[in-house]
Order: C-alpha cells, then structure tokens, then sequence
C-alpha cells in the first residue's frame, strides 16, 4: 500500500507542478522565476532555485509528521514529493539546462521531445505568455517530432 502511495504521489506530483508552474511561477512569484527565463543573473545560483527550498518545506513536514506518527501515509505522501522533487532536479536541471554536463547527446526520443518542450516553453520571456508547463509530460506534438525519427 505504501508503494502504492508514493507511485501515486509522484504522478499527482506533475499536475501540481502544472497547475502551480502556470499560476504560480509564472503568477505573483514571477519575481523568483523571471531570472529562470531572461536570464537576467549571472550567477549560477538563481533566484529561482528558492522553489526548491519553497517546495522541500512540505515534504519535509508530511515526512517529519508521518515518521513521528508510526509512519503513516503522510510519511509516504512525503516520500512521492521528494522523489519528484529529485526527479525534477535531475532531469531540469542537469538533463534540460545542463548545470551538470550529462546525456547532452543523447538519442532518446522522449528525452528529445522533453528537451523540446522545455525550450518551447522558455522562447516565452514573459509571465503571461508561455506553453508546456509540465515537466515530464510532453506534448504528443515533439514526441511525433523525434519517434518518427527513431
């Protein structure tokens, strides 16, 4: 049942990441996610990294909170965030923006179409303006893009 909740957690995770991307990034915390896109910082540090910490702080609480109560579902819950929360690192930060050189010639359809989706989204500057705001789902457009090609 646990497996099942964090399995669960993890997928709900990209609806979230949806919904709070669209509104909420790119909404009245635009002012932490607009050096993300215009590139307006020149450190390697962005004001945008603080929606790690911003989104940690309820994973780490439902964790805390289940762990002190004989492991309960919202240690699980907690679980699924963080795992997206690391799956999202990896694959935003490292694979998509390169922070960490790493698979930067890969041939994987998906991860192709992924990439793409993700560099549509950031041709849009402004916090009005703006596509794929998903992060591991991805348009049945780039995928047609690079699965006819494999």
């Amino acid at each position: 049942m646990n497996i099942l909740i964090i399995i669960i957690t993890f997928f709900s995770m990209e609806a979230l990441t949806w919904v709070i991307h669209r509104y909420v990034m790119h909404g009245f915390l635009w002012s932490l996610h607009k050096d993300h896109h215009d590139k307006s910082n020149d450190s390697k540090v962005e004001r945008n990294d603080y929606f790690f910490i911003i989104f940690a702080i309820p994973a780490i609480v439902m964790m805390y909170y289940g762990k002190t109560h004989g492991f309960n579902g919202w240690f699980y819950i907690g679980l699924g965030v963080t795992l997206y929360g690391m799956a999202y690192f990896f694959v935003h930060d490292i694979f998509i923006h390169q922070r960490i050189p790493f698979l930067r010639n890969t041939q994987n359809p998906y991860l192709l179409a992924l990439r793409r989706a993700h560099k549509q989204h950031h041709k849009h500057l402004g916090k009005e303006e703006g596509e794929c705001f998903g992060f591991l789902w991805v348009p049945y457009k780039y995928f047609k893009m690079y699965f006819k090609k494999a």
